[in-house]
């Protein structure tokens, strides 16, 4: 089959976030398996063009936005991994210095026109046109309104981001019709793009098979469930997986120590080494639990902030957290670091080399989602022989087991409420394991379950022929 993905990042190119994984991991996954694979994102301006040389493929594209004419044209440069990437050129993306941010709605209502424009002129047709997120949403849409013949699936990453505009944004950019057009016995949509794509494509995903059923409530669905429920039927989930290549404690280059499952038990060189940049006493015996994360709300910071006090007098562990997000919670956790500062180290950044060795060198890797798709840490974490302390919600659910009290079963310490006391209870569970003679046991458990990306690109590929067939029904 020919799939073209249609998104905002992929790794290696730029990345934000996890969706920039995915992009960067799947289409190659599926190559693998004998599929036909492109992705078509924009040339932003922080793209290194001596690392990602372009050709060009279409010149002079004249796209009509607010009754003026925006200059375009597509180019197209080639991954390690031999995916091919078209890349949307204009002065407006290449002026970006950020992918998100401030004229974000603008940039990316451009970008679906100009995919739209794109696609009949391309030498290769796809079959498929797979969209990411709300940044790519007005595209099913427009194939639909165009009659265009691709299958149209469009996954939804996180359901909090959904782009949205007020009434002005709608008549400005000229696109009334488009919202009082929807299909029949379809309920009204709200202003945002993220609706637009859970209303017209053939078939919806998401990142998990436990949040496509948790966002069809109202707890979860962010304003969205009701268009999710009227789409159900159509609705799957597929749990993201990892990239076995770059994610590889045997040959990670930014570890001190590198260790596979026959030899975990070299990894305690990394907790050390951990411990002493954390500033920490320097001692194998003290449970080490690390933490990397986008700093908000969602990844469970209100109820760990508010526990640090209690955790810290129970329990003698350590705790490093590396993040970056909202400026209450750079705050909530640099005053705890400083009441706490042997037992707990806050590092307020982006910094890969210190997210590998938390993984490499910590025991514990927490994550208490208020809710998480899908998580992309706790794979890691997993990977790494890091054992997971999750919340039961999304992604964590599908993909994290609770431990038996003997240690012999599971994969993690799971808590179900979202509560301060619930999270508290799974992390002395997990101190407490810790130091048990079965932990070794449990770490290279957690280092031979599959979350590789073979399993989720055959769902794919089977979604793929479902789609295929109901366009052609």
């Amino acid at each position: 089959m020919k799939v073209l993905f249609v998104a905002a990042e992929a790794t290696p190119l730029v990345k934000v976030g996890g969706l920039a994984d995915v992009i960067g991991s799947l289409p190659k996954a599926l190559i693998e398996i004998g599929h036909d694979v492109r992705v078509i994102m924009p040339r932003y301006g922080i793209i290194d063009s001596g690392k990602f040389p372009v050709s060009p493929v279409i010149d002079n594209l004249n796209i009509e936005v607010m009754k003026t004419t925006e200059g375009m044209s597509l180019k197209v440069t080639e991954l390690d991994s031999k995916v091919k990437v078209y890349l949307v050129d204009s002065d407006g993306f290449r002026n970006s210095i950020e992918v998100y941010g401030k004229g974000e709605l603008e940039r990316f209502l451009l970008f679906c026109r100009t995919v739209l424009d794109i696609l009949p002129k391309l030498d290769w047709q796809p079959e498929i046109v797979h969209c990411h997120d709300w940044h790519t949403a007005l595209v099913p849409l427009w194939l639909k309104k165009k009659d265009y013949a691709y299958s149209s699936i469009f996954t939804i990453h996180n359901l909090a981001y959904q782009g949205f505009f007020d009434r002005g944004f709608l008549v400005d950019y000229g696109m009334e019709q488009d919202w009082q057009c929807r299909p029949a016995g379809a309920p009204e949509a709200p202003l945002n793009f993220m609706s637009q794509g859970i209303l017209w494509a053939d078939m919806v995903t998401t990142v998990s098979e436990t949040y496509a059923r948790e966002i069809l409530i109202p707890e979860y669905g962010v304003g969205l469930d009701y268009l999710l429920r009227y789409r159900q039927d159509k609705l799957f989930g597929i749990v993201n997986g990892l990239s076995y290549e770059e994610f590889n404690p045997a040959t990670d280059a930014f570890i001190p120590t590198r260790y596979d499952i026959s030899t975990v038990g070299n990894r305690i060189t990394n907790k050390l080494a951990l411990q002493k940049l954390a500033g920490f006493a320097e001692d194998a015996g003290v449970p080490l639990i690390g933490m990397v994360s986008r700093l908000d709300e969602q990844k469970g910071l209100d109820i760990l902030s508010a526990s640090f006090d209690t955790l810290f007098q129970n329990t003698e562990a350590h705790i490093v957290i590396l993040g970056k997000g909202r400026e209450e919670y750079h705050d909530l956790l640099r005053q705890a670091a400083s009441r706490h500062p042997q037992q707990l180290a806050v590092f307020i950044d982006f910094d890969d080399a210190l997210a590998r060795l938390i993984y490499a060198g910590c025991d514990m890797f927490l994550m208490p989602s208020r809710f998480e798709p899908c998580g992309l840490g706790q794979l890691i974490a997993m990977r790494y022989g890091a054992v997971p302390v999750v919340r039961h919600t999304g992604g964590l659910a599908d993909t994290v087991r609770d431990l038996s009290q003997d240690l012999n079963e599971g994969s993690g310490f799971v808590f179900q409420d979202y509560d301060s006391g619930a999270m508290l209870d799974a992390i002395q569970r997990a101190v407490n394991s810790c130091k048990k003679k079965a932990w070794q046991n449990v770490m290279r458990r957690v280092m031979t379950l599959d979350f590789s990306w073979q399993a989720s690109a055959k769902k794919y590929e089977s979604l793929y022929r479902k789609a295929l067939e109901l366009t052609k029904s």
